[in-house]
């Protein structure tokens, strides 16, 4: 060291005529998992996109169009300044039902997720901590459900809906097509659960928690089912996207949402017999699928690389 800066040192022990540590505070699970999710370009641009299109489906009803009035004199227009979305074969403005349509498209995605977790973490929870002949019957039942063709019976189940008469079920209503796809959801969601719960009660601290005298229930919600958070977020937001896909499906095929309310199955299922006359009828709706199950997706790869608790507690680059 010179004597500069030598001098340098002694100036400033002088004045401060202490030494101070700063002690930087650990980092926590999350801001590592929130460091990695970041770090993933797919997510991050998901992210973007889905934020995005949840907020213009938020302000949909800014639009000076009505999305379920007709105009027979603006039929088939093609994309224009007027309408950046041209118009259908009733005139209505194209862009105003795509907005409107994401709204029920989305509605029914989270509206499956909701379904699903409340019946799969229950089932997956008790089948896993318990085992034995509980396992085996609730396995056989999940069994038996993966088992049913699932495009048949949303069909078969959406029209009997359709003509049944019951409280909260209204025709195809977005509750209706939320309730038929989350009946069949719900059994992959259960395995997973139970698989985690399968691992986790192994471990050391369940033990020692059941040596204590904790009980079953808090043994299941507060030791082994935090563990799960990670697959259980992971397998929700992708859910999220087969929900949309499965919906838009039904509705291409007659059985999702019934127009007039819009959903961009419907819409696709109206421009089948113009594809090649009108293709902005099929593009700008087949187009907000594909953005929205691409994020969903995107955002699901990312949750799954930030939330493995390997790559966490290892180097984060």
């Amino acid at each position: 060291m010179t004597n500069s800066e030598n001098q340098q040192t002694m100036n400033i022990n002088e004045e401060n005529n202490e030494i101070k540590f700063q002690i930087r505070p650990p980092e926590t699970m999350t801001s590592l998992a929130w460091k990695r999710f970041r770090r993933h370009p797919g997510a991050m641009v998901g992210s973007v996109v889905l934020i995005l299109l949840i907020l213009a489906a938020v302000f949909a009803d800014l639009s000076p169009y009505d999305p379920e009035i007709s105009d027979i004199a603006n039929r088939y227009q093609a994309p224009s300044i007027e309408h950046p979305f041209g118009t259908d074969g009733l005139g209505r403005d194209l862009l105003t039902r795509t907005l409107f349509g994401s709204r029920v498209s989305m509605s029914v995605g989270l509206m499956v997720v909701a379904i699903t977790l409340s019946i799969g973490v229950p089932i997956g929870s008790i089948a896993g901590y318990y085992g034995g002949w509980i396992d085996n019957i609730l396995m056989r039942i999940i069994d038996a459900t993966l088992a049913i063709p699932s495009l048949m019976f949303l069909i078969l189940l959406s029209a009997i809906l359709r003509e049944a008469d019951l409280p909260f079920v209204r025709g195809n209503s977005v509750m209706t097509i939320a309730v038929v796809l989350g009946v069949l959801s719900w059994p992959t969601v259960a395995r997973l659960v139970r698989a985690v719960f399968l691992t986790v009660r192994e471990m050391e601290y369940v033990k020692a928690a059941q040596a204590l005298g904790a009980s079953d229930v808090r043994m299941m919600l507060q030791e082994i089912l935090p563990n799960g958070f990670g697959p259980i977020i992971v397998e929700s937001t992708l859910g999220i996207g087969y929900a949309i896909m499965e919906e838009s499906g039904l509705s291409f095929l007659g059985f999702g949402i019934m127009p007039p309310t819009p959903s961009w199955g419907n819409m696709l299922n109206n421009a089948q017999s113009h594809l090649l006359q009108y293709p902005w009828l099929a593009f700008f709706p087949g187009l907000m699928i594909f953005l929205t199950i691409i994020s969903v997706n995107y955002i699901g790869d990312g949750l799954r690389d930030a939330l493995d608790p390997y790559k966490i507690l290892g180097k984060v680059e």
